[in-house]
């Protein structure tokens, strides 16, 4: 009779000890379980509530631009009609967006058009995307700009990135790798621009330019080059 005793009397004791650890630990863990629950609510509700109708409205605001880039009005791309905003005013309002993201690119393509290139060259590096047929036509436009501003070097690597970005489309890959390795052979350098050469010839043989890689490199392997920089 006496040990039962002492089983219940332990029962007790270990059954006061975890109801204390309890009451210890009750508040900590509600107000984890509390934050866990409304965070995931409050992220919930600013994914719908914030960003959702801030992006609806950013791709509306864009939509007019959208269609002047498709008629190559650059003037009206950036600035707008006077009703319509242009995709300047949809980067500053709608910062952070998608649309905004985008906008970027059809100002950076529209400075280019327009001649200045230092602005087209801030847009288009601010711009990036997950399609890589669009990456590509950007970064090609941002050699383009480089190249005017005869940054040769930034040019290049941009060219070369053009190139890398969808080689599945071999029309402009091939291109833009071609005019990397015509400034590098502009700028005297002979080894960097026949490697460029053999790489246009040995990735993109069907192409137009791949086609006639080979003039190019018995040109730099046999001929003074009459293009290079002294």
């Amino acid at each position: 009779m006496s040990d039962k005793k002492e089983i219940v009397v332990e029962q007790n004791e270990a059954l006061i000890k975890a109801q204390s650890v309890w009451q210890h630990i009750q508040k900590p863990l509600l107000i984890v379980v509390a934050v866990v629950v409304i965070g995931g609510g409050g992220w919930y509700a600013y994914q719908q509530y914030v960003v959702k109708p801030k992006e609806e409205k950013a791709a509306d605001a864009l939509f007019k631009a959208q269609q002047y880039f498709g008629i190559d009005s650059s003037n009206l791309v950036l600035n707008g009609d006077g009703q319509n905003k242009g995709v300047l005013s949809v980067i500053s309002t709608y910062s952070g967006t998608k649309a905004a993201n985008l906008a970027h690119y059809y100002a950076g393509v529209s400075y280019l058009k327009l001649g200045d290139y230092n602005n087209a060259v801030k847009h288009l590096k601010d711009f990036s995307t997950d399609a890589k047929q669009i990456q590509l036509l950007a970064y090609g436009c941002l050699g383009d700009a480089y190249a005017e501003l005869n940054k040769k070097d930034e040019a290049v690597a941009a060219y070369k990135k053009a190139a890398a970005a969808f080689d599945k489309d071999e029309n402009n890959a091939s291109e833009y790798l071609f005019r990397a390795a015509l400034l590098e052979e502009t700028a005297g350098k002979v080894k960097e621009a026949t490697d460029l050469y053999r790489e246009l010839k040995e990735k993109f043989p069907k192409t137009d330019k791949g086609y006639q890689a080979d003039k190019y490199i018995a040109r730099l392997s046999t001929d003074k080059n009459d293009l290079s920089v002294k």
